[in-house]
């Protein structure tokens, strides 16, 4: 939640506004090259997990990334 909230106010400076889609977490092991997404926020619910990979996937092409809606 602090992260979104610096984010919208930095935003709203510039005359923008964004919206929270939901939350979850990332586990990263950069020697193994792995990503993993996974869980939820409280505040926020959970994010489609599936777009959130996809869009690491296309930033981390020589990483295994997968995702799972269990977890906290």
């Amino acid at each position: 939640a602090d992260l979104f909230e610096r984010t919208a106010e930095e935003l709203a400076r510039h005359g923008l506004s964004c919206e929270c889609l939901g939350g979850g977490r990332l586990s990263h092991q950069p020697e193994e090259r792995k990503i993993h997404v996974y869980g939820y926020s409280v505040g926020f619910g959970r994010a489609d997990h599936a777009v959130t990979t996809e869009k690491l996937k296309a930033e981390y092409p020589n990483y295994e990334i997968t995702w799972a809606d269990e977890g906290y």
